[in-house]
C-alpha cells in the first residue's frame, strides 16, 4: 500500500475496472447496508471516515475506513453458498495481506441487533485506533 503525504490515509491499490461496479453497488444498496451506513457516514464512529462499496485490490468491500485499515462486510444468504463462501475466504485473505482487518456481520444481525453490531464495530475501531496510535 502507498501512503499519502499526510501518512494518515493510506491508498490501497485497486483495479480501476471495479469503479463502475462499485458505483452501481452504492446506488443499489441492500437494506442492511443502508441501515449500517446511517451509523457510519459523516465520521459518526469516533470521528473516523468510512466509505462504502470501495474497490480494494481486485475486490469491492462494503465499508472501509482506510485510516484504521478496517473493512466491514455484510453477508446475506447468498454467502452461504459454497462458491461464495470460497470467494469470501480468498477475499479475506487478500485483505489480510494488505494489512486490512475485516469484520463480518450477517444482514439479519443488522436488522435485529444493530446495537450489538455497532458495539462490535466501536470496539474494533478503538482497537485499531490504539494499534496505529491515532
Amino acid at each position: 500500500m502507498v501512503h499519502t503525504n499526510s501518512m494518515k490515509r493510506p491508498f490501497f491499490p485497486y483495479n480501476p475496472k471495479l469503479k463502475k461496479r462499485a458505483r452501481e453497488l452504492r446506488n443499489n444498496s441492500t437494506l442492511s447496508e443502508v441501515i449500517l451506513w446511517g451509523y457510519l457516514k459523516g465520521k459518526q464512529m469516533h470521528g473516523f471516515d468510512f466509505h462504502r462499496q470501495k474497490p480494494v485490490d481486485n475486490y469491492i468491500v462494503d465499508f472501509i475506513c482506510s485510516e484504521l485499515y478496517l473493512a466491514i462486510e455484510l453477508d446475506g444468504y447468498t454467502h452461504l453458498l459454497e462458491e461464495a463462501s470460497k470467494y469470501d475466504r480468498i477475499k479475506e485473505q487478500r485483505l489480510k495481506e494488505l494489512g486490512i482487518r475485516l469484520i463480518r456481520f450477517w444482514d439479519e444481525e443488522v436488522y435485529s441487533n444493530i446495537d450489538n453490531v455497532l458495539r462490535v464495530i466501536e470496539i474494533t475501531v478503538l482497537e485499531q485506533k490504539k494499534r496505529f496510535d491515532l
